[in-house]
């Protein structure tokens, strides 16, 4: 019995997201928490772009709309996280001189940026946290500001493709069940995050 009323709620609660997709307001929300997810890491940005992808793929919203609100918010946020790093970043060596984890974490970001550069902001988008830590520590460790921004505006044009066609691909596969769509592409986005993971943690223990 308590399966099938989660069940209805869920199927109820998907229904209602359906139609508020559906609105062209909607794209103002995930431009929001595109901006807000890289400051706030647990804000959803990546479920809002596959939830407008959905839209899209049902005929209620446009791709390249979703793309380019998800991508812009996303340009927007990464951009202030790396201001709030290099306006706060005398305050945060002196936190970090008093505590050696600070600092070997500070050591680390700028070298990681050093010597894996710009292709580091793309991978990081995908690793929970590590957007934001990368982003921040790039203000703290003073990286040169115009290089920031062209790495992040292609980082944040590929996360947002690639949430956006996820969300699309499920809405046209199952046109007549959005539960259903949006069930399969953020399964496909959480399946793809734990693969990253994984790959990750391999190459870090043979490293």
């Amino acid at each position: 019995m308590s399966s099938v009323l989660f069940a209805n709620i869920f199927t109820d609660a998907t229904g209602w997201l359906s139609d508020f997709s559906a609105n062209w307001w909607f794209l103002a929300i995930i431009a929001v928490i595109a901006f807000l997810d890289a400051i706030i890491p647990i804000v959803p940005a990546e479920t809002m772009v596959i939830i407008g992808g959905v839209a899209a793929g049902q005929g209620d919203q446009h791709l390249l709309a979703v793309i380019a609100v998800g991508a812009f918010g996303a340009f927007l946020g990464d951009n202030t996280a790396y201001l709030i790093g290099d306006r706060m970043s005398g305050y945060i060596q002196r936190r970090a001189q008093r505590r050696p984890k600070w600092q070997t974490r500070l050591d680390w970001a700028g070298e990681q940026i050093r010597v894996r550069g710009g292709p580091l902001l793309i991978t990081a988008r995908f690793i929970p946290g590590g957007r934001t830590a990368l982003t921040v520590s790039s203000g703290v460790t003073h990286q040169p500001h115009g290089w920031f921004l062209r790495w992040i505006a292609v980082a944040a044009m590929i996360w947002a493709t690639y949430a956006a066609l996820l969300g699309y691909v499920g809405g046209k596969t199952f046109e007549d069940n959005h539960t259903l769509a949006f069930l399969v592409a953020f399964g496909a986005a959480l399946g793809m995050t734990v693969l990253i993971e994984v790959v990750r943690h391999v190459r870090n223990r043979h490293d």
